[in-house]
């Protein structure tokens, strides 16, 4: 696995990913709140102790991971997608390795996620790597479920 970090210039590539994995899971992407930190990923993340990072394959992005600063011990998990053709292939659980990896050299202490009840794949992988069911303050629209780590 070949997980780099993205830049601007990935944008449009990664929405791509982003959007239409939301899409065949009956969510809608939404360019205007929810995924607006995408216009400006070197900025919303590496730019405030966070990190993105796309998967490639001959120059064409398959995946995608975001870390989000929620405050000095908290990050958000975000925007972790994949192609359909990449499911089932052990991916999401290398990328979520490597994610927790990452949170914690950033200096994270817990880690932040909320997702969708369509996402039944995904929600199976966060419970596997010890993610509890929280009740978050807010929940962005499309979202109907919280989870949280506390990274050891």
């Amino acid at each position: 696995m070949n997980l780099r970090p993205a830049s601007n210039t990935d944008s449009e590539q990664i929405k791509s990913v982003v959007f239409t994995a939301l899409k065949e899971y009956g969510l809608k992407p939404d360019s205007d709140s929810t995924d607006k930190d995408l216009d400006s990923i070197e900025e919303r993340y590496f730019s405030n102790n966070g990190f993105f990072g796309v998967i490639e394959i001959e120059n064409v992005i398959i995946a995608t991971v975001g870390l989000y600063k929620v405050n000095e011990n908290t990050c958000e998990l975000r925007k972790m997608y994949s192609l359909k053709s990449q499911r089932g292939k052990g991916l999401g659980k290398s990328i979520m390795e490597f994610a927790l990896f990452k949170a914690k050299e950033l200096g994270y202490s817990r880690v932040i996620l909320e997702t969708a009840s369509p996402l039944k794949e995904a929600i199976g992988l966060y419970k596997k790597y010890g993610f509890k069911e929280f009740n978050s303050e807010h929940l962005s629209a499309r979202c109907d479920q919280a989870f949280e780590l506390h990274l050891k």
